[in-house]
């Protein structure tokens, strides 16, 4: 499996106990969504690893106590610790309208309604408090709040989003 054909799903958090359980957290919208997996992909060492669920609990606020086939030791969970988790894109189902999947926006060019091209997007922030879309203009960052009603358009096509931001939002970052 390559990355290129997954996503990132979180990562091992810490040990948990002696016997090889481990917590995860799930950097992901509904942590939820994923309480019945079989299977995840650890990466170690830039290899994606399979590795099988024997059984999963879900915590609060992302995280879950995870029992992996063959991590039966606190040694063996040593070697999976703080790695990525990831999963193929295969299994996400394809989203419409101004619904997007974070990791699919990536590199998109970010266009206002008002002010035209803001940049290309780096990163959607996903803090609970107050997400952000995180834009490149020219070496400049500009921080949008990802807020109800921001996405007007989502062009897959041209692979660009199109927004509108607060008035004046974009303009205080890009005017010297």
């Amino acid at each position: 499996m390559n990355k290129a054909d997954c996503f990132n799903l979180g990562y091992v958090a810490k040990l948990h106990g002696f016997k090889g359980e481990v917590s995860l957290f799930f950097d992901v919208t509904n942590p939820g969504d994923y309480q019945s997996l079989d299977a995840v992909y650890i990466d170690i060492n830039d290899n994606l690893t399979p590795f099988f669920v024997e059984s999963i609990k879900l915590k609060q606020k992302g995280f879950a106590q995870v029992k992996f086939e063959g991590v039966d030791s606190e040694n063996d969970a040593k070697v999976i610790h703080r790695k990525d988790l990831y999963l193929p894109l295969s299994i996400l189902p394809p989203l419409s309208g101004t619904r997007f999947y974070d990791h699919e926006v990536i590199g998109w060019e970010v266009i206002d309604t008002k002010f035209g091209s803001v940049g290309n997007l780096l990163e959607v922030i996903d803090n609970n408090v107050n997400p952000l879309l995180q834009i490149d203009k020219e070496g400049k960052e500009v921080l949008i709040p990802f807020i109800d009603n921001l996405v007007q358009k989502v062009d897959r096509d041209k692979k660009q989003l199109t927004v509108t931001a607060p008035e004046g939002l974009i303009e205080m970052y890009l005017n010297d």
